[in-house]
């Protein structure tokens, strides 16, 4: 099939590399031609593992193209995928203006009937309003579809070539059988094409993300109980988990979720729901302990020291990750952020490392931080030690190196990375979440 994709963040490019090397002749479009021209270079704006491999033999192929031209794309194209950004406003609702602009500027060079794809995350009632704005610009005949993406960042190339389930919102039977097609090579193994409304497949994208956002925050508290009763979150992390209704993914405490997709979808959720006089209390009580959650290391840090007033000056604090997450370098709404902020506001010096991310974190930061070139050259002189992203290559650190490089043995554990007993037997002073 001809696809054109128009954008090419991190949702874009990911599904155009992919519908590339299932067989299709793909067009991604973006309007940043400096962007344009650095993709045909073979390099990538974003870290995903896998993609920048994906992308360069399929180029190489010639099924991949890149432009910033979007008439031609889409007279071209069979099938027309929308994944431009929707941002959230101050009062958490989702930004369409991207979407319904990419909409018009499609129904303006459209030649012929054309599958208009809303990949972007979008609330419920955008597939009607895409209707709306691509028929008062074209007579030409068209279909639109709602197909949410479920790509988890640091393994989006798999999830899309290996879905759990694709979701295809689509009320006209010519526009269905297209869409299984389309994604009939990545379902071989088993996993199912849902066809719903398209109502139903926008939700079904914030629903997942905040059901999910929700255990995080749920675990948090959790943990926050545990250290008010003495209890372990990890034992009793394992024993929720083995309960089949419960189930062990995102059961991990820690300092809070980020990224692109939980906090803005849980944000829009709560403002569709308050559109339509629904009062989403768990979701509004998701986001708050999530805020709290984002506090905690700081808080630790603070008490340790014995500060008054909050001030850290003259403490030197080493800071291990600084994505929201590993296998990215996206540092959107990374508790990273708040934590090197606070401990900024409080005086102290932060000497911080992390594998992909530090370009990212110059560019919030700048100076004033230190950029470590390793992870044990951010431990030079601290006193203290924060984990704040869970990157393999700091889950079995020599420690004896480690005191050897520290002014003090103190490590706090945003990510609960380490054994509290195996800590303490190796000379630190070991804070974590939810644990003695």
């Amino acid at each position: 099939m001809k696809i054109a994709v128009i954008g090419t963040g991190y949702v874009g490019l990911v599904a155009g590399a992919c519908l590339a090397e299932s067989g299709n002749d793909v067009v991604c479009v973006d309007t940043d031609q400096s962007k344009v021209r650095t993709l045909r270079r073979g390099k990538m704006p974003f870290y995903e593992p896998g993609l920048e491999e994906l992308v360069r033999r399929n180029r190489q192929e010639g099924r991949l193209a890149f432009t910033a031209t979007l008439p031609k794309a889409v007279r071209d194209a069979a099938i027309i995928f929308i994944a431009v950004g929707t941002p959230p406003g101050e009062d958490g609702s989702a930004d369409l203006q991207q979407v319904l602009g990419v909409a018009r500027d499609v129904a303006r060079a459209m030649n012929g009937y054309k599958v208009i794809v809303a990949k972007s995350t979008v609330p419920v009632g955008t597939s009607e309003k895409i209707r709306a704005a691509v028929r008062g610009e074209t007579t030409h005949p068209f279909s639109v579809v709602n197909n949410p993406e479920f790509l988890k960042q640091g393994a989006a190339v798999e999830d899309f070539m290996k879905p759990d389930r694709v979701v295809i919102g689509a009320e006209d039977p010519r526009a269905e059988e297209i869409m299984r097609e389309l994604y009939s090579p990545f379902t071989r193994t088993g996993a199912p094409i849902m066809v719903m409304d398209c109502a139903s497949a926008e939700l079904s994208k914030y629903a997942a993300n905040a059901m999910l956002a929700t255990r995080i925050s749920f675990m948090n508290e959790i943990a926050n109980l545990c250290e008010v009763v003495g209890a372990d979150v990890d034992q009793i992390r394992r024993a929720i988990g083995s309960d089949k209704r419960i189930g062990t993914s995102f059961l991990f405490p820690g300092i809070g979720y980020g990224g692109s997709c939980f906090p803005k979808d849980v944000q829009a959720l709560v403002h569709t729901a308050g559109q339509k006089k629904y009062d989403f209390k768990i979701l509004r009580a998701v986001e708050a302990v999530n805020a709290q959650q984002k506090t905690r290391l700081i808080g630790k840090i603070r008490a340790h020291f014995g500060v008054k007033g909050g001030s850290l000056k003259g403490k030197t604090v080493a800071v291990w990750g600084l994505a929201f997450k590993p296998r990215t370098d996206d540092m959107r709404e990374a508790p990273s952020v708040p934590l090197i902020e606070a401990l900024l506001n409080g005086g102290a010096r932060v000497q911080a490392y992390d594998p992909e991310a530090i370009p990212v974190a110059k560019s919030i930061f700048g100076s004033r931080i230190t950029f470590a070139s390793g992870n044990y050259d951010a431990l030079k002189g601290a006193d203290c030690l924060a984990v704040v992203t869970e990157w393999n290559e700091f889950r079995r650190p020599d420690f004896a190196r480690m005191r050897s490089l520290m002014a003090a043995p103190v490590v706090f554990d945003g990510r609960n990375i380490y054994e509290p007993v195996q800590m303490r037997q190796n000379g630190f002073t070991y804070y974590s979440i939810g644990r003695e």
